[in-house]
């Protein structure tokens, strides 16, 4: 067996370490879509083909990521083509997801250049489990189940203003296969705020973070985000990930608080 020296040992380490950086957005949105999994789910030159009929536009969006950066844009925009037929034949608009590093690096010109509109535009972000519950004090009045219950998607549905199917919502829930936590803020017997969390490799993504509107503004997402954390390290979880829009700066205060940073921005490119 052949040992490396020590300083080119450190270098390889670099590398690899590099390398692992450079493919973390395009794994932590793969999770994502594991944790919000469509009904139907087409796998074609590496992208995902969703299509999820009543739930979150966003979880029916493709997921153009390949390992060949190299692709012409003459093929690209004959995997296009082919992408706008699989969704015609669902009566669904065709939307992809973009994000730097996951996806062919002149894609999002293909889009625009075919009249494809940019909109969403959200910020991928991380931290460590350790360094949340550091900064994020415990709370001691939030439950987790590992399952959701009625009043925790009630209450999910009334806080976050969703608009979609109730039974199709459920149908999401259900499909999800890897260990899930639900998490529930009560106030004088009626829930105010709620979570989920979805561990996948030693990572653990936070969703459906939504609060009241009479009781934001006192903590209540904060100790969401402290329970699911919690939670996540009970798994083995290492580090937390999470989406959060551009324009939705309270998130963005209390995610900052808590101690995550920007990963990546990405956007939705939607056909005209």
């Amino acid at each position: 067996m052949t040992s490396l020296g020590t300083s080119h040992g450190k270098e390889w380490i670099k590398v690899v370490e590099e390398v692992a950086v450079s493919e973390l957005p395009r794994l932590l949105q793969e999770r994502t879509s594991r944790a919000l999994p469509a009904e139907t789910i087409r796998r074609s030159d590496g992208w995902w083909l969703r299509h999820s009929p009543g739930v979150a536009w966003w979880v029916q969006s493709v997921l153009p990521h390949s390992p060949d950066d190299t692709v012409s844009d003459d093929d690209l925009g004959r995997r296009v083509t082919a992408v706008e037929e699989f969704y015609a034949r669902r009566h669904s608009p065709t939307r992809f997801q973009v994000t730097p590093g996951a996806c062919p690096a002149t894609l999002d010109a293909v889009l625009a250049g075919r009249g494809y509109r940019a909109e969403s535009p959200l910020s991928l972000q991380t931290a460590a489990v350790d360094r949340v519950l550091d900064l994020v004090p415990p709370a001691m009045s939030v439950t987790v189940a590992d399952r959701p219950t009625r009043t925790w998607f009630d209450a999910w549905f009334t806080a976050s203003g969703h608009s979609g199917d109730t039974p199709a919502e459920w149908a999401l829930l259900r499909r999800v296969t890897l260990p899930s936590g639900f998490a529930e803020l009560s106030v004088d017997g009626q829930v105010v705020a709620v979570g989920r969390v979805v561990v996948d490799g030693g990572w653990a993504g936070l969703f459906g973070i939504a609060t009241l509107p009479a009781a934001r503004g006192r903590g209540a997402a904060t100790a969401v985000v402290s329970a699911l954390a919690r939670w996540a390290r009970s798994r083995r979880a290492e580090h937390l990930y999470l989406q959060v829009e551009h324009d939705n700066v309270p998130a963005r205060r209390l995610y900052d608080r808590a101690g995550f940073t920007t990963l990546c921005d990405y956007h939705y490119r939607t056909a005209p």
